[in-house]
């Protein structure tokens, strides 16, 4: 049988680039090279794409030097409409593989593993359905909702499922009325979270305990959004847990996160940069039925933000475990080498290489099963 080839693409124009190339060089890693042929597709900061046949390398050299892509490799584009079937140059020749041969076959599967703003939201997805091609991953109403915190927590409420307190506030309603973050901070009490509305990460989060910590809070909020998330602080516990599927999503075991002592909260700083800042407990200790209810919750959180593929959905509890929130979700979650989403399913009995291969399977079953459906009409 012929390999699949599976287009990862990695970078982009957000604040989390450097975290997706670590996560693509998990997977990428983990792809087994007797199933498939991989098509390293690097976006720079700038928003320009490459196909990067050193791409193993320049993950390897970024990911350690904490450095980000440059803009080299060759120029490549994606066509907007089902005929094209792949990268081409910006001068329509196809592109040339890393054997010095032109690829005969378009690209079966895209595999994103961008997080943030222009790749989780929704906008390369969007641009993968009118290309036609199957791909890893919530599609475009349940990626810009995945992203969107305001609207994923509206959503989940409304349904049900419990989130905690929150008010939204946009740049400009900050500007005009000066004094309406402290209103809406007084009215959730203190301390509270304040957050950018569509960032992962923990990029930009502060944790606010009093009124004069609030303005520095929502400046650097309001550097990578216009709009800012305020929450009511549920301190405790952190908890994770993995979905993965289509139409019958399954739940992995529950697990936690412990934060270092030196830290506040499960910052950027206690993730990624600090090897003391995070210790993850897998699986959680928690009694069983809290185990069942988490997993319920990840299930019923999946679909009622009309999700596929894959999320991470991510728990805030009290100590005692009398309340527990969903605090959001992650449509493409990280793949680092410290990242909970395949962790935890493989603590569940599913290895990272077999994971890649359920997660390319429900992409390629979910479009069979959209292509099916009639584009046209004509009445009777």
């Amino acid at each position: 049988m012929s390999k699949i080839r599976v287009g990862v693409i990695f970078g982009g124009r957000s604040g989390e680039h450097e975290i997706s190339l670590r996560s693509a060089l998990t997977v990428m890693n983990a792809m087994d090279p007797a199933k498939y042929e991989v098509v390293p597709i690097g976006i720079s900061r700038d928003g320009r794409w490459y196909f990067r046949s050193d791409a193993m390398r320049v993950l390897s050299d970024a990911t350690q030097k904490q450095g980000e892509l440059d803009g080299s490799g060759v120029p490549v584009s994606l066509l907007p409409h089902p005929a094209g079937g792949g990268l081409v140059r910006y001068s329509g020749e196809a592109v040339v593989s890393n054997t010095g041969t032109e690829w005969s076959s378009p690209i079966d599967v895209i595999f994103p593993v961008l997080h943030g703003t222009y790749g989780e939201d929704g906008t390369v997805q969007g641009l993968l359905e009118l290309a036609g091609i199957p791909y890893v991953g919530a599609g475009v109403l349940g990626s810009a909702v995945g992203m969107d915190k305001e609207t994923q927590k509206r959503v989940l409420r409304d349904c049900g499922i419990p989130v905690v307190r929150f008010l939204a506030l946009t740049q400009r309603e900050y500007r005009e009325q000066p004094r309406l973050a402290s209103r809406l901070a007084d009215e959730l009490g203190y301390p509270v979270f304040v957050k950018p509305n569509a960032l992962g990460s923990s990029i930009g989060i502060r944790k606010v305990k009093h009124v004069g910590e609030l303005a520095a809070a929502l400046e650097d909020a309001f550097q990578y959004d216009r709009k800012a998330l305020i929450e009511a602080a549920c301190e405790g516990r952190e908890l994770e847990c993995s979905v993965l599927g289509n139409d019958e999503p399954e739940a992995s075991l529950p697990g936690e996160i412990v934060v270092g002592r030196e830290h506040d909260f499960y910052s950027y700083q206690s993730k990624y940069l600090d090897p003391d800042g995070a210790e993850c407990k897998i699986p959680a200790a928690l009694p069983a039925a809290v185990v069942d209810r988490i997993r319920a919750l990840s299930i019923a959180t999946f679909k009622a933000l009309n999700l596929r593929g894959m999320a991470r959905v991510d728990f805030l509890a009290r100590r005692d475990l009398s309340e527990i929130y969903v605090n959001e979700v992650n449509t493409i979650p990280g793949f680092t080498s410290i990242s909970m989403y395949p962790k935890l399913w493989e603590a569940s009995g599913l290895p990272l290489p077999r994971l890649i291969d359920r997660l390319i399977e429900l992409a390629i079953d979910e479009h069979a099963s959209r292509a099916a459906l009639k584009f046209s009409y004509q009445p009777k």
